[in-house]
């Protein structure tokens, strides 16, 4: 007796429709590219909605910066003193920069705090995407929260600094004025150009971390540039011979043009005269411009931090 095995007719796949629309298909269901983009006014809005996160992450950082020291917090105030007289010995004493400046002292305390903030919020927003790759990986978030916290924290730390400032203003004989006032919008100004610079140079260290060893050299030199230890108005009045445009260019430095608005209102022998024209409107142009661009440069990049 035979048996007969009957094949099963063979199974037909139909091809894809090549003609459907992926997009409209994925929005149709809910679906979003991951890690897209979001728009700039979505992406303020998801930062401001973080801002609790921000102010949080930086008092953290700011308190276990010296938690394993024994002076513990003040090492805030103390290293921007040591550098101070660091510098009044070799700038003040041995290469007589002091010399023809009133209130020399506080004039180089307010530079190199003022200074400090800057280098220390370009520094630390470099390495703040490239440093915590752990962080950004494993948490939605909206990226530019990492340097704009580090700068918070660098301003916090400014603002513990400028208690010893004010005792080392009075000690000197510099009065209180209503012109300390003052100090406020300029701190307010010079935070949102660190920013500004952080959050680009935040993606540039992102995709080239090595530019994180290179930026000491760059800011060092920067700072030999700022009139923090010499006055910019009094070389130019010793170096009349000098070309026109260096006058302009370093009265106009960025960090020059807040470290003297510092000193023009806490110490009252800093005089109008030595300030660069408009220097308000300079001061605020310079932030606009590095707050502005820098955080549209940064979240233009937004989808790309953490991969790679």
């Amino acid at each position: 007796m035979s048996q007969v095995l009957d094949t099963p007719p063979p199974t037909t796949t139909a091809p894809p429709d090549t003609d459907v629309d992926l997009a409209a298909l994925a929005d149709r269901h809910g679906l979003s590219v991951s890690g897209a983009r979001p728009s700039l006014p979505e992406y303020v809005r998801q930062l401001w909605d973080r801002r609790h996160f921000i102010a949080a992450f930086s008092t953290a950082k700011l308190t276990a910066q010296y938690s394993q020291a024994k002076l513990g917090q003040l090492w805030q105030v103390m290293n921007p003193l040591l550098n101070a007289a660091v510098y009044f010995l070799i700038f003040g004493v041995l290469l007589g920069t002091k010399d023809g400046v009133p209130d020399y002292v506080p004039f180089l305390v307010t530079g190199v705090f003022i200074w400090t903030f800057t280098q220390s919020s370009i520094l630390a927003g470099t390495r703040a995407i490239s440093g915590n790759l752990g962080l950004v990986r494993a948490l939605h978030f909206p990226r530019a929260a990492l340097p704009i916290s580090f700068c918070l924290q660098q301003l916090q730390q400014l603002l513990f600094s400028m208690l010893a400032l004010v005792v080392i203003l009075l000690a000197f004989g510099v009065p209180v004025a209503a012109s300390w006032l003052l100090a406020v919008p300029a701190l307010v100004l010079q935070f949102t150009f660190n920013a500004g610079v952080s959050l680009i140079m935040a993606r540039v260290g992102a995709k080239t971390p090595d530019i994180a060893q290179l930026m000491p050299f760059v800011l060092r030199t920067w700072m030999y540039t700022s009139g923090v230890m010499w006055s910019i108005d009094h070389l130019l009045t010793k170096h009349q011979d000098w070309p026109s445009w260096v006058g302009p260019v370093l009265q106009c430095n960025p960090p020059a043009v807040y470290i003297d608005l510092m000193r023009f209102a806490l110490i009252d022998s800093f005089h109008g005269s030595q300030l660069p024209p408009h220097v308000w409107a300079l001061a605020t142009g310079w932030a606009l411009l590095a707050g502005v661009g820098g955080f549209i440069y940064f979240w233009k990049a937004e989808e790309t931090y953490g991969r790679g």
